[in-house]
């Protein structure tokens, strides 16, 4: 079977900002529907799968996936006419309730209804009718799918938790074959995860995008100290659940859409908000460090009770709150449980995948452990090679083999020179893994600093990620042996063997963590050749790896984007395949620096980006 599927709903933001002008423009981000991606699922196997930002440019979109879905097509030889099913990873009933509201209403018929979403398809996907053919699958079922018929295991617990679905905002199920049964929820009025991003919001950054720095501010903190103010916010029942009262105060229609009453009683227990661009203090810190660990406790509790109602030695992760890798390497040394799987597009570009798969379980069942997810659109070294061309105040050098680009890009590293690195097809979901990726020597602090400052333009208490190859990975990270698969997708904290702290300190946190990514060989044969080399030549086969991308721009999908970022930037060096681009003067642009939204202009599959885009850039 043939399944399609895609995720986001078309216009939901810009409903919000239209029927709420005037907000604050993070409020309007208090929105479903983000992360738009498509994936192409043949028989069980994941064929194709790419987050329609990397096409526009525009960031979390939640636009249609038009781009990802021609890609998906392309890549297999098919057109619309020749897909089974069309699967949609939400499935919304008629509003009903207290917020059955005009509003409500009007915001279902025009972006979560099947309606809305069977004109997108006849629109943008022409052909044979979609009627017959299109299956919308509840949220959680989505995110659930999504991480259990990859991870290869026959049974297993299945824990998603994010914002919301259609009406949840954590499920707990089981995994079994080619069923999964949904043994409880909690509903979207008591979610940590809105917690979380209204928390993400108190301290000056953008909901919905910017948790991450939240996660990354908070091991400069003591959590204790506003610890009992965040222990009366989430309070955890004799179930397994929790609740989360202080969301019960947004009382009206418009609190409701712009959590204003929780965010006044936000102000008035932790102290007034952090405006966008104010210095970051050690109060932030410590409201940071105190919202992840009420947030790992709440977690905790519900794996500690369905580990001990279902017996399930297996685990299965998905939704927004997956991505929190502390949280995730804090279940792994819990050793609740005997082997743990996170899928690596937990997010909602994630459900594109777990929909189609839950439309065809009887083959997904039967597809295996995935491996790395490099669905994304792809490239020769000949096509990679092309488009590098000869730019001005470069140097353009051309190698044969694996082993001698590895020399030579090693010894850049070596020399402190901070270098982008494109092969093949790009990565689906948030982290570059070795094809989309900007590398650096892990050993100094000043690396990080530099990296954080110069090229990436983001906030000094950014972590970077370290990739070691997997027979080095209990030598330098705290990975037990017979783990290191988990570790695969740069998924898990861990920390840094403390004898290597002081030699990894671009890759090692304030906290002696490390956000790890473990290599295999066969996974991606020459960034390991790589990783070899550097360790050859400095005694550390440790990479420093990030995404390639800048302040505000998703991460690069293309060879001629990927030019047109390097020279702007002030990355030292870009490898295309077997073609190495040095600039003449390190850490210089080659080019005037155009600005992120300008790039964003040309589409990356060779189209203009669509016309009437915004992107609310980082803040903080």
């Amino acid at each position: 079977m043939r399944v399609l599927g895609y995720s986001g709903l078309n216009g939901g933001l810009e409903f919000k900002r239209e029927s709420f002008p005037g907000l604050d423009p993070r409020l309007h981000r208090f929105a479903q529907g983000y992360d738009s991606a498509a994936a192409l699922v043949i028989d069980g196997e994941v064929v194709a799968a790419a987050a329609e930002e990397r096409f526009t440019g525009e960031k979390t979109t939640g636009s249609f996936p038009v781009n990802a879905i021609e890609f998906c097509l392309a890549q297999a030889g098919l057109g619309p006419d020749d897909i089974d099913v069309l699967a949609h990873g939400f499935a919304y009933g008629e509003p009903a309730g207290s917020f059955g509201s005009t509003y409500s209403s009007t915001r279902f018929r025009e972006v979560y209804s099947t309606g809305s979403q069977l004109a997108l398809a006849e629109k943008f996907l022409p052909g044979r009718p979609w009627a017959d053919r299109f299956r919308p699958v509840p949220h959680h079922l989505a995110h659930a799918a999504s991480t259990f018929y990859p991870s290869g295991f026959e049974d297993s617990l299945i824990v998603v938790s994010d914002g919301m679905g259609e009406s949840e905002s954590l499920t707990v199920a089981v995994g079994r074959g080619e069923s999964i049964e949904v043994l409880q929820t909690v509903p979207a009025m008591h979610s940590v995860g809105i917690l979380y991003s209204l928390v993400t919001h108190h301290l000056g950054f953008v909901p919905f995008m910017d948790e991450y720095k939240v996660m990354g501010l908070a091991p400069y903190g003591d959590p204790q100290r506003y610890y009992d103010r965040f222990a009366a916010m989430v309070r955890l029942r004799e179930d397994g659940t929790y609740t989360v009262p202080v969301l019960a105060r947004d009382r009206t229609s418009f609190e409701h859409e712009t959590h204003e009453g929780v965010l006044r009683e936000l102000a008035a227990v932790l102290g007034p908000a952090r405006l966008p661009g104010e210095p970051s203090t050690q109060d932030h810190a410590d409201i940071a460090a105190a919202l992840q660990a009420i947030t790992e406790q709440s977690m905790l509790h519900v794996l500690r009770a369905a580990r001990e109602r279902t017996g399930l030695n297996r685990l299965c992760l998905a939704g927004g709150v997956a991505l929190n890798c502390t949280l995730n390497g804090l279940v792994s040394r819990s050793r609740l449980f005997d082997d743990i799987f996170v899928q690596p597009a937990s997010s909602d570009d994630g459900t594109a995948i777990g929909a189609a798969l839950a439309a065809d379980a009887a083959a997904s069942s039967r597809a295996g452990r995935m491996s790395m997810p490099y669905w994304g659109p792809g490239f020769s070294d000949h096509e990679l090679s092309a488009a590098a061309g000869e730019p001005e105040g470069c140097t353009v050098e051309e190698f044969a083999t694996d082993a001698e680009l590895a020399e030579r890009v090693s010894e850049l590293l070596a020399e402190g020179n901070i270098t982008a690195w494109v092969q093949g097809r790009m990565e689906f979901g948030p982290r570059a893994l070795g094809n989309r990726s900007i590398i650096a020597d892990p050993r100094t602090e000043a690396m990080r600093d530099r990296l954080n400052e110069v090229v990436k333009e983001r906030e000094s208490f950014r972590p970077f990620a370290p990739v070691v190859r997997v027979q080095d990975a209990g030598d330098y990270f705290e990975i037990a042996p017979g783990t290191e698969s988990r570790y695969a997708h740069m998924l898990f904290v861990t920390q840094t063997r403390a004898e290597q702290r002081d030699n990894l300190g671009a890759v090692t946190h304030v906290d002696g963590s490390a956000r790890v990514q473990v290599l295999h060989q066969e996974s991606n044969p020459r960034f390991f050749e790589l990783i070899s080399a550097f360790g050859r030549r400095t005694g550390t086969p440790v990479v420093l790896n990030t995404s390639f991308n800048l302040r505000g721009q998703p991460i690069i999908a293309t060879p001629e984007e990927a030019l047109r970022t390097f020279l702007r930037s002030k990355l030292d060096a870009l490898v295309l395949g077997r073609t190495v681009i040095v600039k003449h003067v390190k850490g210089a642009p080659a080019v005037p620096v155009a600005t992120v939204a300008e790039d964003a202009q040309v589409a990356t599959n060779g189209k203009d980006a669509k016309d009437g885009k915004e992107s609310i850039a980082d803040v903080g």
